[in-house]
């Protein structure tokens, strides 16, 4: 059962498998379990700090955004629009981390609660493989990409509107391609392989934050469900969006 008013949304403890936020935001019903995070080095553009590959467990399911987080609900939270490549419709971009924080505290004053936020890095992972083990989470074979994502062969030098392209196995849109996505873990590449293996959160501290996935700029080589990068947390940039996660009381 999903209640929607003023003072907030409510989730019964027999979770939707989707649903919609005040403002439109559509969540997928993310379910608990374990995966291989990280490359495999033999299928895998492997760059060293996705390595080594090692089993992560995610304890609780949560919900993750359908979509990218879209310049329209940019809008509608924060009553401007920085993007670069205008279109309601298309991921917001040019937005640093904080920002996105103060975006994620104007949407839960919103909905009177304080259950947004960014996913973490094994969580983001493990939502974009939706069980796949390849390099792509539709296999392994560069040439389908373009069905799959916007990116450098496609794109044509700009973001598209979010869910022109085929979902993963979990229903979520443009995880790979149109905007690579800040995550909530500071960057720490000898941490990688070194974290607790059940929801692992990142290091404690750090300079840099993560970033996954990749966007409209990126090679198809870069576009694999391993990749990851990190940025300054005051970073702006035209090929850095984001989606939502969401606790599940």
């Amino acid at each position: 059962m999903i209640i929607f008013a003023s003072s907030g949304l409510t989730l019964a403890q027999s979770d939707p498998a989707t649903f919609a936020n005040s403002i439109g935001m559509e969540f997928v019903l993310i379910p608990s379990g374990s995966f291989m995070m990280g490359a495999d080095k033999d299928l895998e553009n492997a760059k060293g700090d996705a390595l080594p590959q090692r089993q992560v467990s995610v304890s609780r399911p949560f919900y993750l955004g359908k979509f990218e987080v879209t310049q329209q609900e940019w809008v509608a939270v924060m009553g401007e629009n920085p993007a670069n490549f205008q279109g309601m419709d298309n991921p917001v971009e040019t937005v640093s981390w904080g920002d996105v924080q103060i975006f994620i505290q104007r949407l839960n004053q919103m909905e009177k609660h304080s259950r947004y936020r960014l996913p973490t890095e094994a969580e983001w992972e493990y939502a974009a493989r939706a069980g796949s083990k390849g390099a792509y989470y539709f296999g392994d074979d560069e040439s389908q990409l373009g069905w799959h994502a916007w990116y450098e062969g496609n794109s044509g030098n700009s973001t598209h509107p979010v869910g022109e392209k085929r979902p993963n196995a979990w229903g979520l849109y443009d995880i790979l391609g149109n905007v690579i996505e800040w995550v909530s873990d500071w960057y720490g590449a000898g941490y990688y392989g070194s974290g607790p293996p059940t929801d692992p959160q990142g290091p404690t501290s750090g300079a840099v934050r993560v970033i996954r996935g990749c966007g409209w700029s990126f090679s198809a080589s870069l576009c694999q469900s391993a990749n990851r990068d990190a940025e300054s947390a005051v970073h702006r940039d035209n090929s850095i969006g984001f989606r939502l996660a969401l606790t599940i009381k």
